[in-house]
């Protein structure tokens, strides 16, 4: 079968990015994610290599998934915070609740992570992301203590609140399919950073 031909009898078309998404981690489970091309994706999905790129602008893309729509619900979960919560709480709750996923996506989202943090080919396009990630960071931070954006403290807020929360990502991948829940080990880890950044 070539690209852009319908797939086989009996198999729905994909109509939504959650229908891509499906096929693409299957596909990436059984193949590899380097091994795994549109092509290959579009045509486990019934669909012409044009309609793929109508949901998602690369095979990277479709692996954060509608990661720009999560970063405004990202930044809404700290705008709507009481200013009187202390900086690192609010920061540790939006981040835990940012993080928060039923039980029936825990699997796709172990499989989306595992990718996002080991496949070498998407560590360039995860640089972009986590910055946009940490300027939401930086800018309430700078915003709570009056600073500008670009002063040293803000800055070190987004990053060291980033390292946090990858670190509690890579223990949580490491221990597998453990009873550890995600947010369990993300609040550990921010109230460990706490223990030592504080109020600073």
């Amino acid at each position: 079968m070539i690209a852009g031909t319908p797939a086989r009898s009996g198999r729905p078309r994909a109509t939504s990015r959650a229908d891509l998404e499906r096929w693409g981690f299957e596909l990436f489970a059984r193949q590899g994610f380097d091994a795994t091309t549109v092509d290959d994706i579009a045509r486990a999905a019934g669909i012409g290599r044009r309609t793929f790129f109508r949901y998602f602008s690369s095979k990277n893309d479709l692996v954060w998934g509608d990661f720009a729509q999560q970063l405004t619900g990202f930044r809404d979960l700290l705008n709507a915070t009481d200013p009187s919560t202390p900086i690192m709480d609010a920061l540790r709750h939006a981040v835990v609740e940012f993080n928060r996923y039923d039980d029936a996506s825990v699997p796709w989202h172990r499989q989306r992570m595992e990718l996002i943090l080991t496949v070498p080919t998407l560590q360039a396009d995860a640089t972009l992301r986590y910055a946009a990630w940490r300027a939401i960071v930086t800018e309430y931070v700078a915003l709570r203590k009056g600073l500008s954006p670009s002063d040293m403290v803000p800055r070190m807020f987004g990053y060291a609140l980033l390292a946090a929360a990858i670190a509690a990502y890579e223990h949580w991948l490491a221990e597998g399919e453990t009873e550890t829940e995600l947010g369990d080990l993300l609040d550990a880890a921010i109230r460990q950073l706490e223990s030592g950044l504080g109020e600073a």
